[in-house]
């Protein structure tokens, strides 16, 4: 399955309810997850925003159904004659001042051990009393940039580039971040992981590489998000 990039200039963000689930889909779901916990016992059954829909509203103005769901919801992919609603997850493209793209490796504690992406990670909820919003958005593009490359970056700075649809339909929010010198980069890298470390946990991300191109992409040993190759090219054409 190829991958769609969609552009937009504007987010309508609608919450709708997860649907029903059968008790015998329940159950099969809760065996395919309680397995998966056993083989990687890092996993959690953390809230999480499945994507609900994904339509226009008007001109260049997207419409996104947003659903509250855990972690566990996503074993719903490996029962059979269940569905499951695609994945909703935010990601940054950091470009470097000489015109390199940042790309990172999951860490082998992760769900997608050895993957090459962008970093980012799946949208949350938000709390009682707040709403998820554009703003809400770049704030967890922005989030995740700090926790996992340690850059601190304005959330007002991250601009909504493109949205991608891809592998289980899942959906993805790709913000542009301001360029920033390779030093800056390597030593925020650093920095996160060492961070991660003094708290019990190991980093997200364990490497981190600069590609100029689709082919230098590529090079890099490993699965790669099917996302990642569309967003290089774009970036390489935009430049």
């Amino acid at each position: 399955m190829g991958v769609d990039l969609i552009d937009a200039d504007q987010l309508l963000l609608d919450e709708s309810a997860e649907p029903p689930l059968s008790p015998r889909d329940a159950a099969a779901r809760d065996r395919v997850w309680e397995a998966a916990m056993r083989a990687n016992p890092d996993l959690f059954d953390g809230l999480v925003v499945a994507c609900g829909g994904l339509d226009w509203a008007g001109t260049r103005i997207l419409r996104l159904t947003w659903v509250r769901v855990t972690y566990r919801h996503y074993a719903l992919r490996r029962v059979p004659g269940a569905t499951a609603l695609p994945s909703l997850f935010v990601n940054v493209v950091q470009p470097t001042t000489d015109g390199r793209l940042l790309v990172a490796r999951m860490s082998p504690s992760t769900a997608a051990p050895g993957r090459w992406q962008l970093p980012g990670g799946s949208v949350e909820p938000p709390r009682d009393g707040e709403v998820l919003d554009e703003s809400a958005l770049a704030g967890q593009a922005a989030r995740e940039l700090l926790e996992e490359l340690g850059i601190g970056v304005a959330v007002e700075a991250l601009k909504l580039w493109v949205v991608t649809r891809g592998e289980n339909s899942s959906v993805g929010l790709t913000y542009l971040a301001p360029a920033l010198p390779e030093a800056a980069l390597r030593v925020g890298f650093t920095a996160a992981a060492v961070a991660d470390r003094a708290q019990g946990r190991a980093p997200e991300l364990d490497e981190m590489a600069l590609v100029r191109s689709p082919a230098e992409l590529a090079g890099l040993a490993g699965p790669h998000a099917d996302y990642l190759d569309p967003i290089v090219r774009r970036y390489c054409v935009s430049r």
